[in-house]
C-alpha cells in the first residue's frame, strides 16, 4: 500500500496563505462591487421608487438601471446576508452623494422616503380637487372615476350619487404603487369619517341627516372664510329654512354654473335665473347635494349655530359680513356696502 506523503509545515503554511489570499481577493472584489456610488456634488438626487411588495431582486434591478449597482444580484445577496428581506419600505427615495449598497439598504430599512404632499383647501368641488391632485401626477380621470363611486359612503348617505362633500379637505401624502387615485380617495373618505363619526350623536339630535348637515356645511364653508362667522352664517340658513324662505346663497349659483361649464368668475342678475336644481334663488329648501367639501369648523357651525334671529347677511368686502334680522335693515346694509362702494372695489 502506497503511503501518501505527509504535508510538511511549509506546505500547510502555503495552503493557509493561499486561502487567506483568496479570501482577501473575494473580500476586495465584494468591497469593490459595493463601494460608494460616486455622484457629482452638484448632481441632482437620483430618484428610486420602490413599489409596495417589491422584492430585493426587483429593487436590485432598479438600482442597476440607475447605475447604482453593477449587478442586481449583489443587492439581493446583501439583503439576504443581513436577514432584512421583509423590512424594505416602499416609497420614493432621493439618493445623493457617495453611497454604498449598505447605506442604500439602511435608507430602505428606515423608510427615509421623500414625502409628496397635496393640500386640498376647504370648499373644493370634485373637479377642483381632481385638478389639484392631477398637478401632482395622479391622473385626473382616475381620480374622478374613484370619486364618482359613492359606495364608500353609502352607509352614511344612501342618496349619494358621488363623493361630492365627502372628500375631506386636508393635507395628504400621495400614495405610491398601484391605483394611487383610488387609494387617495379612500384615505380622504376615511378622514371624513374620522371627523364626522364623533359628531354623530349631535347630528342625530339636530334632526338632520348626515347628508343634510354636509350640504348645509358646504354652504357655510363657501359663504365665509372667517371662522368666527360660520355659526352665525349657519344660523341664518337654519332660520330661513324654518320660515320656509329661499336660501338665496350665491355659492349655489356658482356651483350650478361650474357644472354647466360656464362660470366666468362673476355673477350677473341674469345668472340668478339659471335653470338648475342647485339654484337657491329659485328652489326652496336645501340644494340637492353638497356644493363642495366642508371642513371641520363648518360642520360644527351647523351643529352648534349662533343664537340669533338673523335672516340676512351681506358682504362688507373685507372678508366679513353685516347681519340683519329684517329686510329693511338688510337693504340699508346692501346700499351701504354694495351699491355705494367705489367702482372697481
Amino acid at each position: 500500500m502506497t503511503r501518501r506523503p505527509r504535508r510538511g509545515p511549509r506546505l500547510e503554511l502555503l495552503l493557509l496563505l493561499v486561502g487567506v489570499l483568496l479570501g482577501a481577493a473575494g473580500w476586495a472584489a465584494w468591497s469593490h462591487e459595493t463601494r460608494a456610488v460616486q455622484l457629482a456634488a452638484d448632481a441632482p438626487a437620483v430618484k428610486l421608487v420602490v413599489p409596495t411588495g417589491a422584492s430585493a431582486e426587483a429593487i436590485g434591478r432598479k438600482l442597476e438601471a440607475l447605475g447604482l449597482v453593477r449587478h442586481p444580484l449583489l443587492f439581493e445577496l446583501l439583503v439576504r446576508s443581513r436577514g432584512l428581506g421583509g423590512q424594505l419600505k416602499a416609497g420614493e427615495y432621493a439618493l445623493e452623494g457617495p453611497l454604498s449598497l449598505e447605506q442604500i439598504l439602511e435608507l430602505l430599512v428606515r423608510g427615509e422616503v421623500v414625502r409628496r404632499d397635496v393640500t386640498i383647501p376647504e370648499g373644493r368641488t370634485l373637479d377642483e380637487t381632481a385638478a389639484l391632485v392631477g398637478a401632482e401626477g395622479i391622473p385626473v380621470e382616475d381620480f374622478l372615476t374613484a370619486a364618482r363611486d359613492p359606495a364608500s359612503i353609502r352607509d352614511l348617505d344612501s342618496q349619494a350619487t358621488d363623493l361630492e362633500g365627502y372628500l375631506f379637505p386636508d393635507t395628504y401624502d400621495l400614495p405610491l404603487g398601484p391605483d394611487p387615485a383610488r387609494r387617495l380617495v379612500e384615505r380622504m373618505v376615511r378622514r371624513f369619517r374620522e371627523v364626522v363619526e364623533p359628531e354623530m350623536p349631535r347630528i342625530e339630535e339636530s334632526g338632520f341627516t348626515v347628508r343634510e348637515v354636509v350640504i348645509l356645511a358646504s354652504l357655510v364653508e363657501l359663504e365665509t372664510a372667517a371662522t368666527e362667522e360660520r355659526p352665525r352664517i349657519a344660523a341664518v340658513f337654519l332660520n330661513r329654512l324654518e320660515r320656509g324662505m329661499l336660501l338665496q346663497t350665491d355659492p349655489t349659483i356658482i356651483y350650478a354654473m361650474k357644472r354647466e361649464g360656464r362660470w366666468s368668475g362673476n355673477i350677473s342678475r341674469k345668472d340668478l335665473e339659471v335653470a338648475s336644481p342647485f339654484n337657491t334663488y329659485r328652489h326652496s329648501g336645501l340644494p340637492p347635494g353638497p356644493i363642495g367639501s366642508p371642513g371641520r369648523e363648518a360642520i360644527r357651525a351647523v351643529l352648534d349655530p349662533a343664537d340669533t334671529r338673523d335672516l340676512y347677511f351681506v358682504s362688507r368686502n373685507d372678508g366679513t359680513h353685516h347681519f340683519s334680522e329684517t329686510l329693511t335693515e338688510h337693504n340699508r346694509a346692501v346700499d351701504r356696502y354694495q351699491r355705494r362702494r367705489p367702482r372697481g372695489s
